[in-house]
């Protein structure tokens, strides 16, 4: 005996029946769909009236490192072939590490720490964006926070424990929506940097200090150890110089010395040859140090990389903000799916009691 199995499977017929019956259900609450929408697109023009527009701070930059002219160009075009010949791995600061240091904690609160003058006042970036938040409405009652400054360029290892909290909370909605880095293309060395805020001076003034910040440590890193070699060699030159100076002086007093001496006693001469010697000797030492130090030089040169400005921010800024026609289109439509979909749902609910 065969059992039958009831079929579970909905036909194409079935299911264009079920699609009809859902549309003459939705048709007719049309007055009900009508009016969430017509109350949806009220509620879009108010939000467009009441939200603020973005402005978005954007500067681009070129990156060129006469370093990596000569052996990156030669590896590159060796990797273009197929070949791996080593390498370095792209160094500390490569463009993918450079946008991060963008993003870093450390450069974004140093950055909050510059100075810049509103209203003829100068303040920091850190109490521009705490105006620009109103945060200060909602400390009157903590006494900690309420008479809370951020002085620019202060040492940040004497900030407080609620200092180093307001900072944090400042780089997390700095780093969550409000900061962009990226890369415009890998085969080029131009890196673009959005700032986006409610304030159309603070998005400027913050994104030309990022700038300004990572550039100078970018710079100081690269040619530290360049620099270091130099210092040093401009030491060594300048005691040497001291050294034959002396020298030199040494040798003049040991011939006036033994002016019109009895040429038998020769012993008495001995300062002045030991001085010559030193002269002669300090003479050579100095030559080949003024070398080394000029060649220092072009060789800090060579390793100070160049980060030469492409586009800066200019007032005004690119504005983006919702239009009343995009607030009563959008307001209309997303409450009136909302409604539809309510309907739905209250539908299928009744049904499966009803079952």
């Amino acid at each position: 005996m065969n059992e039958q199995y009831p079929n579970d499977e909905i036909s194409l017929k079935e299911l264009i029946e079920k699609g009809k019956e859902w549309y003459q259900y939705l048709l007719s609450k049309w007055k009900v769909i009508v009016l969430a929408g017509i109350i949806g697109a009220a509620l879009g023009l108010t939000y467009s009236f009441i939200k603020k527009p973005i402005y978005t701070a954007t500067l681009s930059f070129a990156l060129e490192d006469e370093k990596s002219g000569g052996l990156g160009g030669a590896l590159g075009l060796a990797s273009s072939f197929g070949l791996d010949l080593g390498g370095s791995g792209g160094g500390a600061f490569s463009a993918s590490n450079l946008i991060e240091l963008f993003k870093s904690r450390s450069m974004v609160e140093k950055t909050l720490l510059s100075p810049v003058i509103v209203d003829g006042k100068m303040i920091s970036l850190a109490d521009m964006y705490i105006q620009n938040k109103e945060w200060r409405n909602n400390w009157k009652e903590k006494p900690t926070l309420a008479k809370l400054e951020f002085v620019s360029n202060a040492d940040r290892k004497q900030f407080t424990r609620v200092q180093d909290s307001i900072l944090g909370e400042i780089y997390k909605d700095l780093s969550k929506s409000a900061l962009a880095v990226a890369q415009k293309d890998k085969k080029i060395s131009i890196i673009s940097i959005d700032v986006s805020s409610q304030d159309e001076l603070f998005a400027k003034y913050f994104c030309e200090a990022l700038v300004n910040e990572v550039s100078d440590f970018y710079v100081e890193t690269k040619s530290k150890k360049a620099k270091e070699n130099m210092l040093i060699l401009e030491r060594q030159t300048d005691s040497v110089r001291r050294e034959l100076n002396g020298a030199i002086t040494g040798v003049a007093v040991a011939n006036d010395n033994t002016f019109n001496l009895n040429p038998a006693l020769n012993v008495r001469r001995a300062p002045s040859a030991r001085r010559q010697v030193d002269v002669q000797a300090n003479t050579a030492i100095l030559t080949e140090l003024v070398k080394q130090s000029e060649l220092s030089k072009v060789t800090l040169r060579k390793e100070t990389p160049l980060i030469q400005i492409i586009d800066k921010p200019i007032l005004p800024l690119n504005e983006e903000k919702i239009g009343k026609a995009k607030g009563i289109i959008l307001g209309g439509v997303l409450v009136g799916f909302l409604t539809m979909l309510f309907l739905i749902v209250k539908k299928i609910f009744r049904e499966l009691i009803t079952d």
